[in-house]
């Protein structure tokens, strides 16, 4: 038989994921992939609590951060078209007032903080090698000249120098940032994945460069470290999937299809046999709650109701690690509301 797929043999992880584990995920766009995934199946997640950042600089700068737990002042905010930014933070933490803005990045910050002291898994997506640099045009910064940023917030582009970093530097920045988190965290585990999404942006050769030099750095990591692993979602869809077919419109993001491919990988992967078979139990809980019914006020679809709420009390006392209270409150709700009308 003629394979049309080539594939990766991908090796369980000697001490999979549970649910038990508290996963707080960091990094670039499919970062979110992955972490909406698990909060979606009801893994105790926390995810990019700076949002979404792309390279290594930022990724280590944030994770001091949440380690030192630095507080935030206005000092560490800039104002562009009426609006409060900050450097290392993404626009949804901005606000057109400073001392809002300064709040929300402070709230998120205490509870990575705490979140961070407690994990069990810190999973890393790098996106690029490139970095950002304020110049002397940034007359606002709230930050030191030639500091990197983690996000640019469509200011002027004299504002900031780039620069793709040498893997010396990347290589010098994670482990230096790693073992501060094992201090920090001794039974933190790590794994790194690399995005599979280009940034044609910098170029089709300069993204390959920039991808490459970050392949290179996790995977030296991993060999002198039994706690760091590597799961290859760049490699699942730049070289299994391979096909224009599996991105979106842009050419550039993986779309449903692909991402499902992937992370039905991760699930092998990655994490314990028994909670993968606990994995699908809630599924059906989660497609029940977002089921609409045509004739919400029949018997049929209270005794619907009344299942799943009994499904979701029986799955909580045989598992009292998983949290399916909202579940629990919205069948119960759902049917008192049916049972009025």
């Amino acid at each position: 038989m003629m394979d049309f797929m080539l594939d990766i043999a991908l090796k369980k992880l000697p001490d999979p994921i549970r649910y038990q584990d508290k996963i707080m995920l960091i990094g670039s766009c499919f970062t979110e992939h992955i972490g909406n995934a698990l909060g979606e199946l009801k893994f105790p997640i926390l995810q990019n609590p700076n949002g979404i950042l792309f390279g290594p600089d930022s990724v280590c700068r944030s994770l001091d951060w949440y380690m030192d737990n630095r507080e935030l002042t206005s000092a560490d905010l800039f104002q562009l078209n009426e609006v409060w930014h900050s450097w290392m933070h993404h626009s949804r933490f901005s606000h057109t007032n400073p001392g809002e803005a300064i709040r929300g990045m402070n709230q998120s910050r205490q509870a990575a903080h705490d979140f961070l002291k407690e994990a069990g898994w810190l999973i890393i997506t790098l996106g690029s090698s490139f970095t950002y640099r304020l110049t002397a045009a940034a007359s606002l910064a709230g930050e030191a000249l030639h500091t990197g940023v983690a996000n640019c917030h469509r200011a002027p582009s004299a504002w900031f120098s780039k620069e793709m970093l040498e893997i010396p530097v990347i290589s010098q920045l994670l482990a230096g940032t790693i073992q501060r988190l094992r201090n920090f965290n001794p039974a933190l585990k790590i794994i790194f994945t690399i995005s599979p999404v280009r940034h044609i942006r910098d170029g089709v050769v300069e993204n390959n460069r920039s991808k490459a030099r970050l392949i290179e750095v996790v995977q030296q990591l991993t060999q002198f470290h039994d706690f760091i692993h590597y799961f290859p979602a760049y490699e699942l869809v730049i070289d299994v999937l391979r096909d224009y077919r599996f991105y979106d419109i842009d050419l550039v993001h993986p779309n449903y299809a692909a991402t499902e491919f992937v992370l039905e990988k991760f699930g092998l992967s990655c994490i314990d046999e028994e909670t993968l078979l606990l994995m699908q139990e809630v599924k059906k809980i989660m497609i029940a709650r977002r089921h609409k019914p045509f004739q919400p006020d029949t018997n049929a679809h209270r005794k619907f109701l009344a299942d799943h709420a009994l499904k979701v009390i029986a799955l909580m006392e045989k598992y009292p690690f998983l949290d399916l209270r909202e579940e629990q409150q919205y069948f119960s709700r759902e049917l008192e509301v049916g049972s009025r009308e």
